[in-house]
């Protein structure tokens, strides 16, 4: 196993990794930007080493630095976290040129799979079902591609993921434009600004299936995550297993199959994650990517396998087997993740950078929480305004949505804006609670789950951190008004307002 593991990201994602790595008493390795120097990733490494300058979004993607501080630190593995360079076959490549382990697949198969547009060769000769598209092409031809199989089209980065460098464009007059966005934001996301095009299926769900691969030429499936609840192409809520898997095992089950066997026939391994479109009305799916890489979601799959996938990377990157094999895994119960954001939903879910004033997170039974920030830290405005991730497992779908109602009702912040009212309607809403929402749920619904006026929690939260601020103020006077109030904002913020 390794003596000393960098781990080249931020935030919950470092954190999450750190946590393994203690676990396995394996010494970790935190760096960090100018802006990341309070970053509570630093705080769960055993070692951190700054990049200097201000680059801070560009130091994680400088490959050069990276290695340099691993050869410094004595790291003798790189785990690559999610977004940033974990997808970056030249990052794999300098990793082993320079003898030390890049915790993910090879670089070879980072550019079979990890490239979108390769993928979907490699699937298609796999026998699989894509959606119709291009390859990576000038813009003239993408035009030309679009115009053939007919509006809408999507956009996508073919390197990266994580919802950058994607565009729905509804229309060719707006073709053009958005070429040249997607293109800037895939280049400052992932320093490869390569697009294609897809058709638009905008009433579908969203289904992946987990995989993990070892070099002995094990491959395992670990069951399938609902992602269909998605705003600008991202991911908000997730769950597993798929409500779809109620009403139609059997197509979830070719999923699985068709996933496990792509991986096997490649020889892959590490993590990865193949990403399905499921039409509800022919029951039947398309290939749309492959992510060579740890999902943000991937509590949701730890939660109902009992399987560490951090630490499974870890174990498969030292050439270790498998543990379980396909037969023994198990799913039990279910769990949903929801992505709390500092951000605006009702202005087009724009980001809330800011100082987190109050933050109180949840606990209890069932209840994890994978965190990059604190009370008193602040959220940048040059990283994605990801705050955390709750996730709530229980016995069944039903009893899950019941804790993860009763937890986002725990959860509090102030000091800037946040996605916690749109997530708690979410819950609420029957087309959820059903089990039957697409990708078009938020398009579709979003007046209604932006109606935050008569959400007491919200309200209430507001009067405590005013009540709190004002004892910081002046206590002694506080003190006096609170003792007229009969039921003190604390109590309320905590109860929904229900005492």
């Amino acid at each position: 196993m390794f003596k000393k593991v960098l781990i080249a990201n931020r935030g919950e994602i470092a954190v999450r990794i750190a946590r393994t790595l203690r676990e396995m008493a394996i010494p970790s390795v935190a760096v960090f930007s100018d802006i990341d120097r309070d970053g509570l990733h630093l705080r769960m490494a055993d070692e951190a080493y700054a990049f200097g300058g201000n680059n801070n979004f560009l130091d994680y993607l400088n490959i050069t630095k990276i290695v340099k501080i691993a050869k410094e630190a004595n790291a003798d593995a790189i785990h690559p976290g999610y977004g940033f360079l974990s997808e970056n076959a030249e990052f794999a490549k300098a990793c082993s040129n320079a003898g030390i382990v890049f915790i993910g697949p090879s670089a070879e198969h980072i550019n079979i799979m990890g490239s979108k547009t390769h993928a979907r060769t490699r699937m298609k000769q796999a026998g699989l079902n894509l959606v119709p598209g291009s390859d990576v092409e000038s813009d003239e031809a993408l035009i030309k591609t679009a115009e053939n199989i007919g509006y809408p089209v999507m956009i996508k980065a073919a390197s990266g993921g994580g919802g950058k460098g994607m565009r729905l464009v509804q229309h060719k007059r707006d073709l053009a434009s958005e070429l040249v966005r997607a293109r800037s934001e895939a280049k400052r996301s992932f320093g490869d600004d390569r697009v294609y095009l897809e058709k638009a299926i905008l009433q579908a769900k969203h289904i992946e299936i987990q995989v993990l691969g070892d070099a002995h030429g094990n491959a395992i499936h670990l069951f399938e995550r609902d992602c269909s609840i998605q705003r600008r192409h991202q991911k908000v809520i997730e769950e597993s297993l798929s409500p779809y898997n109620d009403l139609h095992p059997e197509v979830i089950e070719r999923m699985r199959s068709a996933a496990r066997s792509a991986v096997q026939d490649l020889g892959y391994l590490g993590a990865g994650t193949l990403e399905f479109l499921l039409d509800p009305n022919e029951n039947d799916f398309f290939f749309l990517e492959m992510n060579t890489r740890l999902q943000v979601e991937h509590p949701v799959t730890e939660l109902i396998t009992g399987v560490d996938l951090v630490k499974q990377q870890l174990k498969v990157a030292a050439h270790e087997a498998l543990e379980l094999t396909q037969d023994q895994l198990t799913a039990t119960g279910h769990a949903i993740e929801c992505r709390i954001y500092a951000e605006d939903p009702e202005s087009n879910f724009m980001p809330s950078p800011g100082k987190l004033e109050l933050l109180t997170f949840p606990s209890g039974p069932g209840v994890r929480l994978d965190a990059g920030y604190y009370q008193g830290s602040s959220v940048p405005d040059c990283y994605d305004p990801m705050i955390a991730k709750l996730s709530c497992w229980a016995a069944t779908r039903s009893e899950a949505i019941a804790r993860m109602k009763r937890a986002l009702y725990e959860t509090q912040i102030t000091g800037i804006r946040h996605n916690l009212s749109f997530l708690r309607k979410t819950m609420d809403h029957p087309e959820f609670v059903e089990g039957k929402y697409t990708t078009a749920f938020i398009p579709n619904h979003l007046t209604e789950l932006n109606n935050a006026a008569h959400d007491p929690n919200e309200e209430s939260t507001l009067a405590a951190a005013a009540a709190y601020r004002q004892w910081q103020l002046d206590p002694g006077k506080e003190a006096q008004k609170l003792q007229a109030v009969p039921i003190s904002p604390w109590r309320r913020a905590m109860n929904h307002g229900n005492l």
